[in-house]
């Protein structure tokens, strides 16, 4: 497959491992990295929401942790030849049974979200196969730090389940972006960011496109560090 070149670092893909997706890149520019030193990724794929948000924070150390060898490899592989690889690690391990001492002040995923079908296309990544929420969102509440934030992409339907999960674990909703793939659509996805202290939840929406094919100025403006556009 060819690779998906972005401003300042590139990403090689394969037709096993999910490849680079608005999803991702809408995830890596708008999570909540400012604040923080310290950044677990849960499903690294190839790396591209760690390596975004490694643009953006300069100073911020990421690990990344995915269950697959194949995914860990190409990960790997994209740290190794961006800018931040100093900057960047990348384990296997399955995030069930991952123990650390570590806490985070990010810790960000894209989470599998289709429930268990027949298709083997990018099963692990996009099914409920290896983590589901409850996992998910009980392990991350355990190594996110005391002012950390838990910050995830989902797709609409999943919301309420979501956030209920995060509440029984003691995860407090502070921001909800609701993404638009068109004007005057339906929500499509969220963004949702959890704490372990409650604040005031901030809310805001999202559109992709402002027609077909066509992206949003809210969207050119948000990606113009990363993506390479085309001149008209």
């Amino acid at each position: 497959m060819k690779p998906f070149k972005f401003k300042q670092f590139e990403i090689q893909q394969s037709e096993n491992v999910f490849r680079v997706g608005t999803d991702g890149v809408l995830l890596g520019a708008l999570a909540n990295v400012s604040n923080a030193s310290k950044v677990l990724e849960i499903g690294t794929g190839t790396g591209l929401i760690s390596l975004m948000l490694a643009q953006r924070n300069s100073n911020a150390e990421f690990l990344g942790i995915d269950i697959n060898d194949e995914t860990v490899d190409l990960t790997q592989l994209n740290f190794e030849s961006s800018p931040f690889k100093s900057r960047l690690k990348n384990i296997l391990h399955d995030f069930k049974t991952f123990e650390t001492e570590e806490k985070f002040d990010l810790v960000v995923s894209n989470p599998p979200y289709f429930e268990i079908s027949h298709s083997d296309k990018d099963k692990i990544a996009r099914q409920t196969v290896e983590l589901n929420f409850n996992q998910l969102i009980s392990k991350s509440s355990k190594v996110l730090s005391k002012n950390g934030i838990f910050s995830v992409i989902i797709p609409i339907e999943a919301g309420n389940d979501f956030i209920k999960i995060c509440k029984e674990n003691k995860l407090f909703l502070t921001r909800k972006v609701n993404i638009k793939g068109i004007e005057n659509s339906k929500i499509k996805r969220l963004i949702l960011e959890f704490s372990l202290t409650e604040r005031v939840l901030e809310k805001s929406e999202f559109i992709i496109e402002k027609s077909p094919r066509q992206y949003s100025d809210q969207y050119l403006e948000l990606t113009k560090e990363f993506h390479i556009f085309r001149e008209k």
